[in-house]
């Protein structure tokens, strides 16, 4: 957990599974906002995601974040404890790449929404970014943020573009 105050649960089905995501934390960090880390198994701790899930929102937290690969059911569990948004991030896997993980995150039950990212790539970046998007609808703060970041990315794409045709 960092010292800012949390509102974010990030939670995951093995501790394995931190160096596949921890980009999650950097984008977080970049808006100065606060998270926790957490490790549990909608399998192997059912109690336990289902405590964590219900209680959240009275612990100050606004968005969960819940990272799993395989049969990656941690989201929909997280998701069906709480009214909270839920966003599902897959792991990359050795058997399938996390075409397993994807699926299992993606594939939700009608009434049961969870917001699924992109497997390895950009999508634990973009758990991070998403969630603080969903922040943002009430936090002017973050709204200036994001406004500031999206201009940012307009200008780190034009020096490329810049670069390249200076190369041409």
């Amino acid at each position: 957990m960092n010292s800012k105050s949390t509102r974010v649960g990030i939670v995951m089905g093995s501790d394995s599974d931190w160096p596949k995501i921890n980009a999650v934390a950097k984008a977080l960090d970049e808006f100065d906002v606060g998270y926790e880390v957490r490790v549990m198994s909608a399998h192997r701790t059912p109690h336990i995601v289902s405590e964590y899930a219900t209680s959240a929102r009275d612990r100050g937290l606004q968005v969960i974040i819940a990272a799993a690969g395989g049969a990656a059911h941690l989201a929909g569990v997280v998701a069906a404890h709480t009214t909270l948004p839920v966003i599902g991030l897959p792991v990359p896997t050795a058997d399938l790449g996390g075409m397993d993980s994807l699926l299992s995150t993606v594939q939700m039950p009608g009434d049961v929404p969870v917001a699924s990212m992109a497997v390895g790539m950009g999508g634990p970046r973009n758990a991070g970014l998403f969630a603080v998007q969903i922040m943002a609808t009430a936090d002017p703060d973050l709204q200036t943020a994001l406004a500031e970041f999206k201009e940012k990315l307009v200008g780190k794409i034009s020096a490329k573009d810049e670069k390249l045709q200076a190369s041409l």
